[in-house]
């Protein structure tokens, strides 16, 4: 263990705390879709990501923190 270190956190890039709610309406949204193409009778069915875009999300991704105060044991 003499050779382990603390981690620095990941933590969002902007200032939002969640994107919860966005990926709660981006599958509402695909299972709506996907319920219309089952009853049309449609057999490809659509993913996540033709659904709903994650760059129109609230957070631009993730980073990891370079703070000292983070990085002691």
């Amino acid at each position: 263990m003499s050779r382990s270190r603390k981690k620095a956190p990941v933590t969002a890039i902007t200032t939002s705390t969640s994107e919860k709610e966005e990926k709660r309406d981006a599958n509402r949204k695909l299972r709506r879709v996907t319920r219309e193409k089952v009853k049309k009778g449609e057999e490809d069915l659509p993913g996540i990501r033709e659904v709903s875009d994650v760059w129109d999300f609230s957070k631009d991704g993730k980073s990891r923190t370079s703070d000292p105060k983070y990085l002691r044991k």
